[in-house]
């Protein structure tokens, strides 16, 4: 073994037993130990490095701990059997520090807008928090979300969108996927693994449920939500639909049509999914009344999300369940931990109870419907005979079908250039677009149109008009 020099000055803070451990670690991993063979006493290291034997002793009880040696009573410590592609590895500890100091955050690669949202009573609440629940904070969050903010969604929920529910049918998770997740489990124990979507509709909700084996069904839909005929029956079915703002059509179900689903799903014992996203963030007269709020046969359950109305990194999400499915999740929960922040779950409550939210929401609505009159104001000025857009009375985006020689993806990335957020849609739900242009547009599609969704929400307003003339100017340059 080679000779072992300590640093024992300002610049090595490192324990002298963690030296000594390394540099023995070292020599078992480069070879220069040989498996069994036997290592120095305590003593005699001590006398060789001028350590002391508690320092070298604890040095060979961390490599004993780790496997590198072995103890044998009366005799001493041994070099363990190390499998030979260990022995080649590179410590992690022998490699270079990272350069922390230049080190910089990426704050972002798209325009960011403050006067979206007031963190500065958001603080307050979180302050309250902190100084007079500081307990709560002590425990685990409940499993199904905290009893404050159950309460206060269903208080805010009835006021705003009629929808009748108590707070044990409330279930709170960290996004989609946790309460997607609940919700599977449960329609499994309800016999029901047949999961029928809209088409085109929101295609990572498919995902979810493709993944836990559910069978899957796309069923059209029309200027009026899903095609409610083209439905199974005698089959209990789940069928997810957004009523209130169809995606990516911006369809709003009429009243006729969500009394014969409803009807539909109570013939076949059948579940409603029904999100509500963006359904407060509707810009010409008031939010369409849920569909949860029609229900008299335990047939809907109400999905919603505060990514939206407060800001996108909240990750609150929540569902309503009918009263039977709430009893099956009561008998499940134990299975799970809550997954989403118990502070900010408790802020959130907070926030809602002083009143916040809703003056937040209705401030929301005056400055997206300004954005969005001033985005579809600069396209047409700008966009003449390039750009159409569409699905623009509600939410925080519109559809832009652009008549582009470049594919999606790269006027996407001149969008990034100028700080703005645009996505294209997948080719499947690009394809029923173009379908639905065809039958109001007697001309033949061109392949060259392109289908995408501009997030108007966090340019700043006064920033709309410039940046959407530049963005024009770079798509112009390839037709």
């Amino acid at each position: 073994m080679k000779p072992f020099v300590y640093q024992n000055n300002n610049k090595n803070s490192t324990p002298l037993y963690i030296q000594l451990y390394r540099h023995i670690k070292n020599e078992i991993l480069e070879g220069n130990l040989a498996i069994g063979e036997k290592l120095p006493s305590l003593r005699q290291i001590a006398t060789d490095t001028g350590l002391s034997i508690t320092t070298t002793g604890q040095a060979y009880e961390q490599l004993l701990t780790e496997g590198y040696i072995t103890s044998k009573p009366q005799s001493g410590y041994y070099v363990a059997e190390i499998p030979t592609t260990a022995v080649t590895a590179r410590d992690i500890d022998a490699k270079e520090k990272p350069e922390m100091d230049d080190y910089t955050f990426d704050r972002g690669k798209y325009l960011q807008d403050p006067d979206t949202f007031d963190f500065a009573k958001w603080k307050k609440c979180s302050s309250r928090v902190l100084t007079e629940y500081a307990d709560m904070l002590l425990f685990e969050s409940d499993v199904q979300g905290e009893a404050a903010l159950r309460f206060e969604i269903c208080k805010y929920l009835y006021s705003s969108r009629g929808v009748a529910a108590s707070p044990d049918q409330v279930v709170i998770g960290a996004g989609t996927q946790q309460l997607t997740s609940h919700l599977a489990r449960i329609l499994t124990k309800m016999n029901i693994d047949l999961f029928c979507t809209e088409d085109p509709g929101y295609s990572p909700i498919q995902n979810i449920f493709r993944d836990r084996g559910f069978g899957l069904a796309k069923i059209p839909v029309t200027e009026t939500g899903i095609m409610i005929d083209k439905l199974p029956v005698n089959i209990p079915t789940v069928v997810y639909v957004s009523p209130a703002n169809q995606f990516p059509t911006g369809s709003v179900m009429p009243i006729g049509a969500r009394y014969r689903l409803l009807e539909w799903a109570a013939l076949n014992g059948s579940i409603i999914l029904e999100d509500d996203y963006d359904s407060e963030l509707r810009y010409y007269g008031k939010p369409v009344p849920a569909l949860q709020g029609l229900d008299e046969h335990d047939s809907v359950v109400y999905l919603g999300s505060f990514s939206s109305t407060l800001f996108p990194a909240i990750k609150i999400s929540y569902m309503i369940l009918p009263p039977p499915m709430a009893d099956i999740f009561t008998t499940i929960k134990s299975d799970y931990t809550q997954t989403c922040s118990k502070s900010e779950q408790l802020t959130l409550a907070l926030f809602m109870e002083d009143g916040y939210y809703y003056t937040n929401i209705r401030k929301m609505r005056s400055l997206y419907a300004q954005k969005l009159e001033a985005c579809i104001s600069a396209f047409e000025k700008y966009g003449s005979k390039l750009i159409e857009t569409t699905n623009t009375r509600s939410g925080i985006n519109m559809t832009l079908i652009v008549d582009s020689k470049k594919n999606a993806e790269d006027l996407c990335l001149d969008g990034e250039t100028l700080g703005l957020h645009i996505v294209p849609f997948d080719r499947s739900m690009e394809i029923e677009m173009s379908k639905r242009k065809k039958s109001v547009d007697t001309s033949p599609i061109k392949d060259k149109r392109k289908y995408l969704l501009f997030y108007f929400n966090q340019i700043p307003l006064d920033q709309i008009n410039p940046r959407i003339r530049k963005l024009v100017s770079l798509w112009r340059q390839a037709t």
